[in-house]
């Protein structure tokens, strides 16, 4: 008799897990983002699945150089690309995406930490001058993969045209190998980059692919100062030296002064499409390629991530008015 009961409830409960249908599989939409917007995205990423249950949002973050050549080179499928440079979409995805969006701004400053050598006397006034001292360690992104390193170098280049003194090699071209030095244009200063950029042996200068990846160098006492934007500095607690804005890219009225600073890259995939990166304010914007794989979800998460920045949420790049730019037939 107990042997029957327990064969029925076996069957009952057989039945029973037959009828309970399967979850319904989420839609992944795949992102690739600067690496200065994955800790933003990280609470966005949750807090957006909460009210979106049927979308699994993965999230992906590279220099905005390799963010891009996600898509261009390497033909991935992405779903939306998001970058700490607004003028890298029209030159590196022109063919591949439609138009764009702005959505935040932040500026350039010297991060660094209490262990740091010389925290106490940095200052606006002496920082290229404790950076070029030789026992201390600065770090930067690569320039070639990451916005946040070309712009280290035209902060570099855009200070020392203000002052009128040499600030670029002692702080950091004297430091790589080989040695690079700025020349001027008649307008300003130029920088042509080798197709790698390398630190010189004896460990003055540390390259990390993307700004991001210098955080953990900087907190361990790898280097003493790194050259980072301020929404990241801000997220992560670190102190930060403000620079002035006539060289911090962050003020829109210095717009025509920014343009007096240049770097061309010496990645060779941009030949076709010129390597020059200009100083400008700096502006983050977003898109979703042609080829994405869930267009309307990826639309749709576009949309609220614009909202959100506009909401001036601490760690993220300041709200700006978002724009939308179409490329046309480029």
């Amino acid at each position: 008799m107990r042997a029957a009961a327990a064969a029925a409830l076996v069957l009952l409960l057989l039945f029973t897990a037959g009828c309970v249908s399967a979850p319904a599989a989420r839609t992944p939409v795949s992102c690739m983002v600067a690496g200065s917007l994955v800790d933003p995205l990280a609470g966005f990423e949750a807090e957006y699945e909460a009210t979106h249950p049927a979308v699994d949002i993965l999230v992906e973050g590279h220099g905005s150089i390799q963010a891009i050549r996600q898509v261009t080179d390497l033909n991935r499928s992405v779903d939306l690309v998001a970058v700490a440079d607004a003028s890298l979409i029209p030159d590196l995805m022109a063919g591949s995406t439609g138009a764009y969006t702005t959505f935040g701004t932040t500026e350039m400053v010297v991060a660094y930490t209490n262990a740091s050598r010389y925290a106490d006397e940095i200052d606006e006034a002496n920082w290229a001058d404790v950076l070029a001292r030789p026992d201390v360690r600065v770090g930067i992104a690569n320039p070639v993969l990451d916005a946040a390193g070309y712009r280290a170098m035209l902060v570099l280049l855009l200070a020392e045209r203000e002052e009128g003194r040499q600030v670029f090699g002692p702080v950091l071209g004297d430091h790589l190998s080989p040695p690079l030095s700025p020349v001027g244009n008649g307008t300003g200063l130029e920088l042509r980059l080798p197709e790698l950029v390398r630190p010189a042996t004896g460990g003055k200068v540390a390259i990390r692919d993307g700004s991001i990846f210098l955080l953990s160098l900087l907190e361990a006492g790898g280097v003493d100062y790194a050259f980072e934007y301020r929404s990241v500095a801000e997220g992560h607690g670190l102190r930060y030296l403000p620079l002035p804005p006539s060289i911090n890219l962050g003020s829109a009225a210095y717009a025509d002064r920014y343009r007096n600073a240049t770097v061309y890259l010496g990645f060779q995939r941009f030949t076709a499409i010129g390597t020059e990166r200009m100083g400008q304010p700096i502006e983050y914007a977003l898109t979703v390629p042609d080829r994405a794989s869930h267009h309307a979800e990826a639309r749709a998460f576009a949309d609220a991530l614009v909202r959100a920045a506009g909401e001036g949420r601490a760690g993220w790049p300041a709200p700006v008015a978002p724009v939308t730019v179409g490329l046309g037939s480029q």
